[in-house]
């Protein structure tokens, strides 16, 4: 994937970007990275990726992911704090995404915490209006 575009749609390639990030070589410095980093694992399918990236007190046994579900764009709507020198943050997106042909998305207020220096996602907050 050297020359593949990432899927969160950074504009940069998927090793220059998301790769390292689920291969383990580096850590999201931020929130919207670690969720943007998650968007890219939902679309290649990383569900290891997801489950080391997800607080434990929140964190499901198992991941299935639906491999019929082609995630298409990420759109980062806000981002309240989450920065390298926070402990906490929150992401808005909205997640769009194809299954059989027809098309959807999933909108979210993300919640993360950093621990020991990494980014965890915890959970969405209350559904967005």
């Amino acid at each position: 994937m050297a020359t593949t575009r990432c899927p969160c749609l950074s504009g940069e390639t998927y090793d220059d970007c998301c790769g390292p990030l689920h291969d383990g070589t580096v850590h999201a410095p931020t929130a919207v990275q670690l969720m943007r980093s998650r968007y890219s694992a939902f679309a290649v399918g990383d569900a290891d990726y997801l489950l080391r990236t997800w607080h434990p007190t929140t964190r499901p046994a198992d991941l299935d992911l639906d491999p019929a579900v082609r995630w298409t764009r990420l759109d980062v709507l806000d981002v309240r704090a989450g920065g390298p020198f926070d402990t906490t943050g929150t992401v808005e997106f909205r997640a769009h995404h194809r299954v059989d042909g027809a098309r959807g998305s999933q909108h979210e207020v993300s919640r993360f915490v950093r621990e020991d220096g990494r980014w965890l996602y915890v959970g969405p907050l209350a559904a967005p209006s």
